[in-house]
Order: structure tokens, then C-alpha cells, then sequence
């Protein structure tokens, strides 16, 4: 089955592509269709990693269940049949990857979890012995596991940019000290629930981000969640601080991009099937290893 690269629902409003995602407007509603485009370097690019998008969702379907207890989100539906009128005959391009979700009024902050040095957080330690304002100890390697997890915000950044660390402060001044606080408890439940249930499954769950928005029940998870695109995701049996860890996610398109000296401008190359291959696989693992079902195409 080859990468479905951009989704076509005939008049079905469409309201933007992302990096990965189709957004359409319906019924009051939105659809969030994930496709198989893949990014590296903040550049979207020419190759896909076929059912890719399929794995995201699934994965997000997953935690979206094993968290509702904690924090309400916005999905209505993933069930195609349940899906309007209007969009039946799409369901070759819907099916497995997309998700009817209510609408919400988006905050305007990534929410940051790390419980292990990596990443940007890495690179502000070293600058600063800081990360987001917050001092940690000296001595810290790459992929050390922080005293305790911290909430280290970012901006949304647009498009094509990227998202720069924020201190907590700079979050209440955006949105308020009380659902500044809010935003800050959920983090953190989420990421604890998720840390649990990772080690369970001999994962480390490193860092992630959550989206939030505001809807009539008040604050709901949204967007995407605890998946290899959205989190870092490493093998708790092979975990050892001091470089680059054995990851689920998109690594080897990095390398292969790092070893043929891409200048990381547009146009973004294409990926050898090779490239392709490995990644898909890696995709499949982690669907596996969290949540213990079998992945099908």
C-alpha cells in the first residue's frame, strides 16, 4: 500500500495541513485525518512511511482510553461508520487514521514534560545549567534521568518554525495563573500514568508534549497524544546515559539525513526504501510494545 501524502474529501471544507495532519470542518465538528507525511529538521518530507498515520492514531485512540479517567478529550468518534454521510465515500482514505473530534478553543502553549535529559532541554542545560529557568544538578549526561520531571513549556510555534522553550511564568502571563496551574496538574497526572504504564511495557517514556483546549466541559486533551512523533519513546533495557538512546520514531530518517549532508532547506529530499522500511518497522514496534496488540495494515 503506498503513502497517502494528502487526503482529498471532495467538498468537505479543509482548513489547513500540518506536518502530518489533514484538518476538515464538518458538521460543527472537525476531522483530524493523519496521513503519512513525515518531517525531520522542522521540513515536511518528499517520501512517506506508508500507514504511518494509521499507527499514530491507533496509538493516540490507546492513551486517549487509558487516560479519560484523568483529563476529558476531544475525540467524538475514530469509527468510520459513525462518521457523516458526507464523508462514506472517503473511507478508503479515513479508515484507521482519522478522528471526528470536538471543536475547542486551543491554548497557545505546548506542554512540556521531560523526565530525562535530552533534546532541547539538553542543550539549555549545557548553555545554562538550566532548563526553562528551572537549575538542575551538575554533571548531567545526556540521557540522564532528571531528579523529578519538570513542565518545561514552549511556544506553538507556526509552520516551518520552532518551538522555543518558555518559563512558567511567561505561560501564566499567556493564559492566566489558574489554568496556567491546571495545565501544569494535568501534565504532569498524564505524563506519571503514562511513565507507569511505558515501564510496564519495558519502555522509558523521556519527554513529551500535550495540547490542550478549552470546551463546554472545560479544559480537554486534544490534538494527537504519547505517540513517536509527539514523545521519546526508548527501550528501558539498553537505556544508558551518555549519548543517543535506543529510540521508536523517526531516527533513522535523521541519520540518513545527517549522513547525506542536507543543508535541512527546502526542497526536502526524498527517502530511500531502505530508510522507509526501517522507520515503518520502528512505527509497528512501538504500537506493539504499548499497547501489546498487533498492528494491521
Amino acid at each position: 500500500m503506498p503513502a497517502l501524502l494528502k487526503t482529498n474529501l471532495g467538498p468537505t471544507p479543509l482548513l489547513g495541513r500540518g506536518k502530518v495532519r489533514d484538518l476538515y470542518a464538518v458538521d460543527g465538528a472537525l476531522l483530524l485525518v493523519a496521513t503519512d507525511r513525515i518531517s525531520a529538521f522542522d521540513h515536511v518530507l518528499a517520501t512517506g512511511i506508508p500507514d504511518k498515520g494509521k499507527v499514530l492514531t491507533q496509538i493516540s485512540l490507546f492513551w486517549f482510553d487509558l487516560l479519560k479517567e484523568l483529563v476529558p478529550n476531544h475525540l467524538i468518534t475514530a469509527d468510520v461508520k459513525d462518521f457523516p454521510a458526507s464523508l462514506q465515500s472517503y473511507a478508503d482514505q479515513l479508515d484507521g487514521r482519522a478522528m471526528l473530534v470536538k471543536r475547542a478553543a486551543m491554548f497557545p502553549v505546548e506542554c512540556v514534560v521531560r523526565g530525562y535529559l535530552t533534546g532541547s532541554g539538553l542543550k539549555d542545560y549545557r548553555a545554562s545549567g538550566a532548563v526553562c529557568g528551572i537549575p538542575l544538578p551538575p554533571g548531567l549526561l545526556d540521557g540522564s534521568r532528571l531528579p523529578e520531571p519538570l513542565f518545561t513549556p514552549a511556544t506553538k510555534a507556526e509552520g516551518g518554525e520552532h518551538d522555543e522553550n518558555i518559563s512558567y511564568a511567561a505561560v501564566e502571563k499567556a493564559v492566566g495563573a489558574d489554568v496556567a496551574s491546571e495545565l501544569r496538574r494535568l501534565t504532569m497526572a498524564i505524563y506519571q500514568r503514562a511513565t507507569a504504564h511505558a515501564e510496564s511495557r519495558g519502555l522509558i517514556l523521556a519527554d513529551t508534549k500535550f495540547e490542550f483546549g478549552k470546551a463546554a466541559e472545560g479544559i480537554i486533551l486534544a490534538d494527537e497524544v504519547l505517540t513517536p512523533d509527539s514523545s521519546r519513546f526508548w527501550d528501558g533495557h539498553a537505556w544508558k546515559p551518555g549519548g543517543a538512546q535506543p529510540s521508536f520514531d523517526k531516527q533513522f530518517v535523521r541519520d540518513y539525513l545527517e549522513e547525506i549532508h542536507w543543508n535541512k532547506q527546502a526542497p526536502a529530499p526524498g527517502l530511500p526504501d531502505e530508510v522507509v522500511e526501517r522507520t515503518r518497522a520502528k512505527y509497528y514496534e512501538a504500537f506493539r510494545r504499548l499497547t501489546g496488540r498487533e498492528m494491521h495494515s
